[in-house]
């Protein structure tokens, strides 16, 4: 070509192509620079226009321009500030209160912000889905933690607040979970009690299929009945007559509320948890055989103690190294055909849930309720007592199609994944709020 071409077509115009590439609606760009450390200072404006006053509607003089400092979302890995020329208007009406007034656009960035409004949406993102902290937003964004905080904060809280949240939840999950792990004194009660949406929806990947996608509703103080019960209470009537199903880990203080403020739906113990109990039975028979025996705790030489793993496993899952290996534990000495009835228990508790169909796993938990509280082995017997105080909430599992509480602890599982990447809390506050974020259980 014979001359150069620009970017920008006349000196000291506004460019369609810089404005573009910014993406500030409403604003042109006027200048840009980089600094010593490459990060970008935008500089941006609005238009020449007619604007009245807000409070009375006379049309507005115009008194100059104010620079507002904004950070921005990062751009090709540099940190960006955005130096917003603000128009100041003037009210010529002698009898309206606002003498003066600035320009404002909620939609760059809240009043009195120190990001703006895609610098905040781009960190919640980070946040949410790249299970960021806040202190490397910050680094990214070239400011400081405090100020990255206190402008997404805002918005959390309001979304927080949002009851439509609630809203479509049919199958409830209950779990608990510890948040710090300091003395209580400082910082207050560990445990915390958290609700979550088990309801299933349909695949879109399978259609005629359907999938839960569990999120975190809340998080309240305390793991006890009451904690749970004034958050079902504080819900309103309309939100407990939707739920139908309630999962939760056999805790009576959970199925107490469950009984008295979800009286329609159905009370559902979880799977996972049954499991353990019957490994935990195992476990026990095991330590009182080798102290009956042995007269001490589990030596790398026992025959007992080179098995404990081994009796955790599923039957289906040994290996045939494992298999003999078990075999001649149990026959090393008679008097451990206790643990191996005591593991023939357990596999049958986890066979319940690997039938081919609920009705017949609830045949098999039928068996187990009627014959395991009258098995001369005490573990055994105390399992079937416990098992039949929740025959029902036990028998439910294979009525509601399955329901458990797996995406309770996957919930669990991401709380402690952005505990860690935190270091830890010291404001129970401010946790709920990034862990509601990063469970879905915020509408943003």
């Amino acid at each position: 070509m014979p001359e150069p071409t620009s970017c920008c077509s006349a000196l000291g115009g506004y460019c369609d192509r810089c404005d573009l590439l910014v993406g500030l609606d409403g604003l042109r760009v006027t200048a840009v620079a980089r600094d010593e450390h490459g990060a970008l200072s935008v500089a941006v404006e609005s238009e020449q226009a007619v604007m009245g006053c807000p409070s009375c509607g006379v049309l507005a003089h115009g008194h100059g321009r104010v620079e507002v400092r904004l950070v921005d979302a990062p751009w090709a890995g540099r940190s960006v500030t955005v130096v917003w020329r603000k128009r100041r208007w003037v009210c010529p009406e002698p009898s309206c209160p606002r003498v003066s007034f600035v320009e404002q656009d909620e939609q760059i960035a809240r009043p009195r912000a120190l990001l703006t409004a895609r610098a905040c949406r781009w960190a919640i993102e980070q946040i949410r889905h790249e299970h960021a902290s806040i202190h490397g937003l910050a680094r990214q964004l070239g400011t400081g933690w405090d100020t990255v905080w206190s402008s997404i904060r805002p918005l959390l809280e309001d979304a927080a607040a949002d009851e439509s949240r609630f809203d479509g939840v049919t199958t409830l999950g209950v779990d608990e979970h510890v948040w710090h792990h300091v003395s209580p004194i400082k910082r207050g009660p560990k445990e915390l009690t958290g609700m979550v949406d088990l309801t299933r929806q349909p695949d879109p990947k399978n259609p005629g299929k359907d999938i839960v996608r569990a999120r975190l509703l809340d998080l309240v103080v305390g793991r006890s009945g009451p904690a749970y019960a004034g958050w079902l209470c504080d819900r309103g009537e309309a939100f407990r007559a939707r739920v139908q199903v309630a999962t939760l880990d056999p805790f009576r203080g959970y199925k107490n509320a469950i009984d008295d403020q979800l009286q329609d739906a159905v009370a559902v113990l979880d799977a996972f948890h049954v499991v353990k109990l019957a490994i935990q039975a195992v476990d026990e028979v095991r330590r009182r055989v080798q102290q009956e025996i042995h007269g001490h705790r589990g030596r790398k030489n026992d025959p007992l103690y080179r098995i404990r793993n081994i009796l955790h496993a599923g039957a289906e899952h040994l290996t045939e190294r494992q298999r003999s290996r078990l075999a001649a534990a149990i026959a090393a000495d008679e008097r451990h055909d206790e643990v191996w009835v005591a593991y023939q228990c357990a596999q049958q508790v986890r066979s319940t849930y690997h039938q081919s169909n609920h009705t017949q796993g609830r045949v098999v938990a039928e068996k187990i309720l009627d014959s395991f509280a009258s098995c001369p082995i005490p573990e055994i017997a105390r399992l079937g007592r416990t098992l039949a105080q929740w025959r029902e909430a036990f028998l439910a599992y294979f009525t509601t199609g399955g329901a458990n509480n797996g995406g309770t602890e996957a919930i669990n599982g991401l709380i402690e994944l952005h505990r860690r990447v935190a270091r830890g809390f010291r404001n129970r506050e401010n946790y709920r709020l990034r862990m509601l974020l990063i469970g879905g259980g915020l509408n943003l």
